[in-house]
Formats: C-alpha cells, sequence, structure tokens
C-alpha cells in the first residue's frame, strides 16, 4: 500500500478489482464480499481522513438525487432515443441501469467482477477507467421525454399535460442533433472521469435497445444547491445563482420543485420536470464589453455579486432603489430584474448548471458556454415565462445564443429492490 493509500483508504473499486482478479487473502476476499452486498445501502460518509468529495450519495430516497444534492464538480449528460419497439425490453434495461446505477453510486464497478474479474475470452462487463476512483459524490438522475409518450409502449394516456415540447424562444438557433431525446441521464461527480464512466457504462449496458441522441460535459458547476456552498462563476465572470433555491428550503421545493398529487399524476408524485438548455455564449464579444456595461447588462457587481445598488452578494434585491439620476440601479433590461420572481409573480426554478468548452467553431471563436439545466414543478408556469420574458427584453440576449433544448419529466426517487421509472411502468 503507498503513502496515497494510506492517507485515502483503500477505494472500493481497487479493493473489488483485487479480489477480481482471484486474490487469495481471504480478508480482502471477505470484504469485498460485503461491499457487494451494500452496493444499493445506503452509503453517506467518507473514510475517516478521506476527502469528504470522495463519499458516496445514497442512491435511494423520496426523491432522485442530483436534483438537490451538494452540486458536484462535474457533470456527463446524455440524451437516448430507445430503439427497442418491445415495452418488456425497455423495462428490462431500466432495471438492469437501476442496477448498475445503484453500484456506481456506491464506488463499485457496473457490474460485479466487471473489469477484471470476468471471463478472459469475452469483453469485459465494466469498462474499467474508474477502478481506482472512490465514487466522488456520484449521482445519476433519469428522466422521460415527450417523444416516449407515443404509440410505442402504451404510454401515451400516462403523459402529463405539463410535459410539453417546449416553444420556440425569440433568438433560439436550435440544432436538431442537441435536441429532444427519449430518456435522458443527468451524471455529476466531483471527479469527471467517474461521470463519464457511469454514462459510458449504461450506454454499454443499453447496447440494442437505446442509442445516444446527444450528450454534453460541464466543468464548474454554475450554481449552488446547498447553503454549505459558495456562489460559483460563469463564464462572463460573474457569480450565478444567487438566488437559486437550496436544499434546505424545503416549503420552497415543495412549492417549486415537487411535483405533488394536485399538480401532475400518481405516477410522477414526488418527481420533477427538468429543462435542459445548452446555450453558447460569444466571450470574445464579452470580452471586449465595459465593465460598467456588463454589470448593467447582468445587474450585479462582478466583483462581490452584490445587486446594484446594494453592498453584499446576498442582500436582497431591491428592483425599486434609485441612483442619483432618477434611474433604477437594476435597469429595465438587466438580467437579474426579468429573471427574478418579483417580476415573474413568484416564479421559481431550481438552476443546477454547469460552465462547457467544446473546442472552436473553425473561425476562432471558443465554442463555450453555459449547460443550463433547471427543474421546477411545473414548466408551463414557471421555465417558459421566465425564457420568454428574458428572450424578449434581456440585453445578455446579445451575447448569447440557445443551441440545444429538451424537456424531461423526472420520476420520484426508488426503493430497494425496485427501479427507474417503476410508478410509470407499473
Amino acid at each position: 500500500m503507498n503513502d496515497s493509500d494510506t492517507r485515502q483508504g483503500l477505494s472500493r473499486r481497487r479493493l473489488l478489482g483485487v479480489a477480481g482478479a482471484g486474490a487469495a487473502v481471504a480478508g480482502v476476499g471477505a470484504t469485498a464480499g460485503v461491499l457487494t452486498g451494500r452496493a444499493s445501502a445506503p452509503v453517506t460518509a467518507a473514510p475517516a481522513g478521506a476527502d469528504p468529495a470522495a463519499a458516496a450519495v445514497a442512491f435511494h430516497g423520496e426523491h432522485q438525487a442530483g436534483i438537490v444534492t451538494p452540486a458536484q464538480d462535474r457533470m456527463h449528460f446524455v440524451a437516448f432515443d430507445v430503439t427497442t419497439s418491445k415495452r418488456d425490453e425497455l423495462v428490462g434495461l431500466l432495471r438492469d441501469w437501476t442496477r448498475a446505477a445503484e453500484r456506481m453510486t456506491a464506488g463499485l464497478e457496473a457490474r460485479e467482477n466487471g473489469a477484471v474479474g470476468g471471463v478472459p475470452e469475452a469483453p469485459p462487463a465494466d469498462t474499467g477507467e474508474a477502478l481506482d476512483l472512490p465514487a466522488s459524490a456520484l449521482t445519476l438522475t433519469i428522466g422521460f421525454g415527450p417523444s416516449l409518450f407515443d404509440s410505442r409502449f402504451g404510454l401515451a394516456a400516462l403523459r402529463p399535460a405539463a410535459l410539453i415540447d417546449l416553444p420556440a424562444f425569440p433568438g433560439d438557433d436550435l440544432d436538431p442533433k442537441r435536441c429532444g431525446g427519449d430518456i435522458c441521464v443527468q451524471a455529476c461527480a466531483n471527479d469527471p472521469q467517474v461521470a463519464v464512466h457511469a454514462i459510458r457504462n449504461l450506454a454499454r449496458i443499453g447496447f440494442g435497445k437505446v442509442a445516444v441522441r446527444w450528450s454534453q460535459l460541464g466543468f464548474g458547476r454554475t450554481s449552488s444547491t446547498s447553503r454549505t456552498q459558495a456562489t460559483p462563476r460563469n463564464l462572463f465572470g460573474f457569480k450565478d445563482g444567487t438566488r437559486n433555491l437550496k436544499a434546505e428550503d424545503t416549503a420552497a421545493l415543495a412549492q417549486h420543485v415537487w411535483v405533488d398529487a394536485g399538480t401532475g399524476p400518481a405516477w410522477l408524485v414526488g418527481g420533477t420536470y427538468l429543462v435542459a438548455r445548452r446555450i453558447r455564449m460569444h466571450i470574445e464579444i464579452w470580452d471586449r464589453t465595459s465593465l460598467a456595461e456588463q454589470e448593467a447588462i447582468v445587474g450585479r457587481h462582478k466583483g462581490s455579486g452584490a445587486a446594484l445598488g446594494q453592498l453584499d452578494e446576498f442582500d436582497p434585491v431591491d428592483l425599486h432603489v434609485r441612483g442619483a439620476d432618477g434611474l433604477p440601479q437594476v435597469p429595465d433590461d438587466a438580467h437579474v430584474r426579468l429573471a427574478s420572481p418579483e417580476t415573474l409573480g413568484g416564479a421559481r426554478i431550481l438552476r443546477r448548471g454547469y460552465n462547457f468548452t467544446d473546442g472552436s467553431d473553425g473561425l476562432g471563436h471558443l465554442d463555450a458556454g453555459l449547460f443550463f439545466v433547471c427543474f421546477n414543478r411545473d414548466s408551463r408556469t414557471q421555465f417558459v415565462p421566465m425564457q420568454q420574458a428574458l428572450a424578449a427584453t434581456d440585453r445578455m440576449m446579445e451575447y448569447i445564443e440557445h443551441t440545444g433544448s429538451a424537456h424531461f419529466a423526472v420520476p420520484p426517487g426508488t426503493r430497494p429492490g425496485g427501479f427507474w421509472g417503476e410508478t410509470l411502468f407499473s
């Protein structure tokens, strides 16, 4: 055991890998068996002295993990098209995916002895790139798109009224190859390789039943979902999501995020709706814009994050305060004003986006921006009015364009022995 192992403890994946390789030490084998048996158990703490960011997040619960879970540093988001037309094959896949998700979020391989302990003449059941890595707070969150509720699987009558095809918004420049999907899976983790490993193995398990429609890698979270987290910055350099809903705001989450019996079908109670929007930022143009104009466009001070007219980041936004010139300190077309609950009749959303950089566009400009993800109880009355207001008047629209869009119904959490979407398919 090297110094790193001594400091951090032997990772679950490494331990399983040693056992799968046929280690003869009985103690190691017995421990591996215990870990395998606990793959679906709530693991919430890292070993003593280990980095808390490496700990596992409980998979089962009333709500899916990866929504109010403290936002991790990395994301891999994927949308799948279902290629099988057989309902039993789709349900079987959801069961297989759930078992694999239970294991991977607990820091294990997608399948027992998957990378090194299988039949040498057959491909490994796990791709192996995360063998030496801890769970890294991996969460996997699934959602079902409007297109899944067609005639293929007998789900048409179960499509929620709120699961709309998002309307076209002014200024959209959507690439059809980055839109829609029958099923989405959001993988968030504090290690990018853990997130990529999870999506890679789910796609592999789904071969012949689903095909990747589009995917997006994200780095650097652009919102905080817990009061324990500092507010991060987006690629425009501003603090993002200062007023975001937090995990601790349970009453507000019940009002704005979670579907209840009065707002959705029975199968979706405890779930929510996910909106994904790929927003390209024209950062070269932004970088040539004066600080004063940047702050007027956003409605906040770039350094402190405080709303214009305020001193501290978390000082309440006052949309009525005026300067010596008699004009509103927060301009009428500022992003903060247009996206505020005060302007939107009290509507709020839970943001969970990430920065992205996908190379260049061939013209010397970075293809970079914000992969916006939000959760709300009804996109028709929350996200859609917000985006319509922003698209119509927000000065920031001069510096961004929306190139991808998707909408998914996120079912409630799972119980031990259950599977993703069980309430829909049962």
